[in-house]
This record gives structure tokens, C-alpha cells and sequence, in this order.
């Protein structure tokens, strides 16, 4: 037997096993993908989805194209910059920020809730804590403003890959009108390859990478979404987002987006978008936690 027929007779089996095993994970997927579309027909509103293992890159997606309004899930892409920033010595964390009364208005805001007249000196961590456990909205143009704005965000992201994110509005102006959030947007795509990033801590120092990810898990704003059905021990580090409604019961953004725990320490990046839908919130969330925990039970296998 010649040594190229011992080489075949080797990789064949390997080749037929490696085959085998994607035709397993092609079918599970088609079942989870054939939930959520099933979910989609029943509703309003277009659904978005990405979910990835992080330890393999095995993933799917779900609309992963389409542009979808951020709303608040913007605030991650803007702590990741900030942390970057202090990173490389542009800004501390225990740094002193004056916050006049003019920057902080009747708004979801834990900094308004503490310091309603404003003129205050606060540490940059507490701004920063506050963004992102509390999603508070003054937080978050204090800190765009200390970053040089929202084109600055953007070709930040832009510089480091993240191509389909853009962000042209602050909290303030993007609820001046209506049709400014839909300025704000992503794909799940982009949101699932900066999980990634920060996962495989490609952007941001340990020390900040690991700051972010404690202060997304310390977050239970919109409760009901991806961390609802899961077992209550799961560890969820996520960033949810929330339109308001408009005149004809309209909500443009419902979402929320994080990196899943799995039972056995493996990592799932997960981005749940439903734009547009005419749902009620218990609907719209239900849609959101139904598509989370047949990912996170898909992927338990």
C-alpha cells in the first residue's frame, strides 16, 4: 500500500466525521431558527437575532443584516470606548467630573434621582456605573460629551471593525423626534462581533475588560428578556434597549443584547432585536426571553 492510500484511508473516516457532525449542528440550528421564525409570524414588528458560542464560533443568525434602532443598547458600544480611552491614559475612572444642573434632566437617571440640582463633582466611575446598571440617560451624554461626541463613537467603532453601528444622536436629541432613534442603529451582526471582541479581550486592558463585563452582569433593567426563563443561577452580562410608544401603539425598539453563561462555563453571544411592532411590552419581552432560552437550550446540549 503506497503512503498516499495509508494518508486516505486516515483522513477519509475524519472527513466523514467532521461532515456527520455538521449535518447534527446544521439541523439543530434549523430547529432553533424555525422557532424563531415561527415566533416572527405571530407578531408585529420584525424580529433580529445572532447567537454565538464563543468558544467555537459556531453560530446563527436571524435578520442578522437588517438595521435595527439601538436605543439604549447604544451604551455598551460607549462604555467600551471609554474604558479603551482610560486604557491608554486619556481619562481615570477616579477622575473628578463637574455635572452642572443643565446636564441633568427628568429623564431615567440615577444621577438625577441623587443629585436633582445638579453642580456636583462626581467620580467618572459612578457615571459610568450608572450608564450601565441603571441605563441613565444623562449619564450617557455626559459621557458621549467627554468622548467628543457621537461621530467620534462611530468612527471609533468603524476603526476596529465594527462597520454596521452607527451612532448620530445622544440620548437628549435622540428623543427631541421620533424618527431620530432609527439615526441610532446596528445589525446583530455588529453586536455579536463586539461581544466577541470584549470576550476574547482584543480591544480593552483585563483589568477594564473585566470592569465591564461585572458592571453588565449587575444590571436588571428589562428583567423579563434574555434572563427571564433562564435557570435563575445563570449568569447574564447584557444591555438592554427600549423605545417609547408612539400615538399609534408603536414601540421601534425592544431589545436587549449580552453574553449568556452556559451549565457547563461555556459563553454564548446573543442579540435579540424586535423593531417596529405594535406588541405590548409583556408580549414584546416574552418574544425576547421565548428566543433566549431556546438558544440557551440548543446550545446546553
Amino acid at each position: 500500500m503506497t503512503n498516499i492510500s495509508r494518508f486516505r484511508l486516515k483522513v477519509i473516516p475524519v472527513l466523514l466525521f467532521i461532515l456527520l457532525q455538521a449535518g447534527f449542528v446544521t439541523a439543530q440550528h434549523q430547529k432553533l431558527i424555525k422557532k424563531v421564525d415561527s415566533l416572527q409570524n405571530k407578531i408585529t414588528g420584525r424580529i433580529g437575532f445572532q447567537v454565538r458560542l464563543l468558544e467555537t464560533c459556531d453560530d446563527l443568525g436571524y435578520n442578522q443584516q437588517r438595521h435595527f434602532v439601538m436605543q439604549s443598547v447604544f451604551k455598551f458600544p460607549i462604555a467600551v470606548m471609554l474604558l479603551d480611552e482610560a486604557d491608554h491614559g486619556r481619562f481615570s475612572l477616579d477622575q473628578q467630573i463637574f455635572i452642572a444642573k443643565s446636564s441633568l434632566h427628568k429623564t431615567v437617571s440615577k444621577l438625577y434621582e441623587k443629585y436633582p440640582e445638579g453642580n456636583v463633582t462626581v467620580p467618572l466611575m459612578e457615571i459610568l456605573g450608572d450608564m450601565l446598571i441603571y441605563s441613565d440617560n444623562n449619564a450617557c451624554d455626559i459621557i458621549i460629551g467627554l468622548l467628543g461626541g457621537e461621530k467620534k463613537i462611530t468612527d471609533y467603532l468603524h476603526a476596529h471593525g465594527i462597520i454596521d453601528m452607527n451612532i448620530k444622536y445622544n440620548e437628549a436629541r435622540m428623543h427631541s423626534a421620533w424618527k431620530n432613534q432609527y439615526a441610532n442603529w446596528c445589525t446583530t451582526a455588529a453586536q455579536i462581533k463586539l461581544l466577541k471582541m470584549i470576550f476574547d479581550q482584543s480591544i480593552l486592558d483585563k483589568e477594564s475588560n473585566t470592569l465591564l463585563r461585572s458592571l453588565m452582569r449587575e444590571t436588571y433593567v428589562a428583567p423579563k428578556r434574555i434572563r427571564y426563563l433562564l435557570p435563575r443561577a445563570t449568569p447574564v452580562e447584557h444591555r438592554s434597549g427600549t423605545s417609547a410608544t408612539d400615538a399609534n401603539g408603536m414601540s421601534a425598539a425592544t431589545n436587549d443584547v449580552g453574553i449568556i453563561t452556559l451549565p457547563d462555563g461555556r459563553h454564548l453571544a446573543i442579540a435579540i432585536f424586535l423593531m417596529d411592532s405594535f406588541e405590548n411590552a409583556e408580549k414584546r419581552d416574552a418574544i425576547i426571553a421565548e428566543i433566549a432560552k431556546a438558544a440557551f437550550d440548543e446550545f446546553s446540549k
